[in-house]
Parts: C-alpha cells; structure tokens; sequence
C-alpha cells in the first residue's frame, strides 16, 4: 500500500474567524487522520495539564536553549512566557506519515513557512468585516475597547493574507471544514511529498525493464 510523508497545516486568520472550531471539526469528523502539533511553554502546568499532552513544560532556561539551538519551527513570548513549536516533534509526525495541524497567529506561520517551505498555510477569514464584527460581539466575552484592538490587529494582518497558499472563507463551518480537508488531501498527491511512492514504482517496472517478470 501506498504510503505518501505526512504534511503541516498551519490554520491562522482574524481572531473571531472559526479557526478553532474548524480545528475541532477537522478532528471530530475524521478520527485518526488530524495529527495536533503540542506547543512547548515556560508558563506552570495547570490542574489536569499534563507534559508531553497539553503541552512540553520547558523552565526559560530550557526554553532559551531550544531558541539557541534552532529547535523551534516558530516561537512567541506573551505575557511573559514562552510558547513554541517543537520542530523535532513535528518531524518525527510527518515522517511517520500524519498530517499536523497548527493552529498559530500569522507571524508564527510566516515563521514555519520560512524553516518548513513545504507546509501548507491556510488563512480563515468570515465573509466581510461587518461579519468579523457581529462575531466578536457576540461572543460577549470582551469589551468594546478590546474588540476595537482585535480588529485594528485584523487590519494589519490583513495585508499578509497573500503570503498564505489558501484563503478559507469561513460562512458556513461545514463547508469550510470540508475546504481544508479538501485542501490537506489533495495537496498529499503533490509529487515532493510521494517521493518514496515513486521510488518504489520505478524500482518494480525495473523488474519488467531486465526481463525478470514473465508477461
């Protein structure tokens, strides 16, 4: 049977998008076949969390080390943590054949972009502004000031929008879930991520090609 390299899907797009619900889809939907990337972070487990499933828990010192040594895909420091992607554990992923997904704010695809060329960048965006807004609003989880900064960030990510392989309008979530599914599956037929397949194919027509094979 047939075995292509796995791939990574980076899913990034305007806060209020569905980004998170299409991720959850994606998993829900097709069972087995979504592989989610674990962030490595210097913030302190919390209750229920577990190292190497939530997370890999890192000390700064750790953390530090890793960026030194180019171990990350991306990495980012919020509210004075780190947080970042394991490239290691995303090889060992693909390598085994699993698909990734990622789930980072834009600068970080454009990081894993730069270090992975081969991963698939997806950007998820509503139908229009005024769509992006009623959402925001209606999650009744922020101030208006607060969404006023979620959206001036949407404007100035927006003018990196072209440097992702796909836009993802997110109208109806079933749709879009089916969008990227469709996107992963075809891009898994691309001939630099079959290269094994075409090895082994070119190794068996030799058989025919020296004659040991009857006809």
């Amino acid at each position: 049977m047939m075995k292509r390299e796995g791939l990574v899907a980076v899913l990034s797009g305007f806060s209020g998008a569905g980004k998170g619900t299409i991720m959850k889809h994606l998993l829900d939907e097709y069972p087995g076949r979504y592989n989610l990337s674990i962030s490595a972070t210097t913030r302190k487990p919390r209750t229920g969390e577990a190292d190497g499933r939530e997370y890999f828990f890192k000390t700064k010192e750790e953390f530090e080390q890793m960026i030194e040594e180019g171990a990350f895909l991306e990495h980012a420091c919020f509210n004075g943590n780190y947080y970042g992607t394991p490239k290691a554990y995303v090889e060992s992923l693909t390598k085994q054949g699993k698909d990734v997904l990622l789930e980072i704010e834009v600068q970080g695809a454009l990081q894993v972009k730069e270090i992975f060329p081969d991963a698939v960048l997806l950007f998820v965006t509503p139908p229009s502004a005024d769509a992006l807004k009623e959402r925001l609003v209606g999650r009744g989880t922020e101030t208006p000031e607060e969404i006023k900064n979620r959206l001036a960030i949407s404007t100035r990510e927006s003018r990196l929008m072209e440097k992702y392989d796909y836009l993802i309008v997110n109208d109806d979530i079933e749709e879009a879930v089916r969008d990227v599914h469709d996107i992963i599956e075809t891009e898994g037929l691309r001939t630099s991520r079959n290269r094994l397949n075409i090895e082994e194919m070119r190794s068996e027509l030799q058989k025919f090609a020296k004659g040991e094979e009857k006809l």
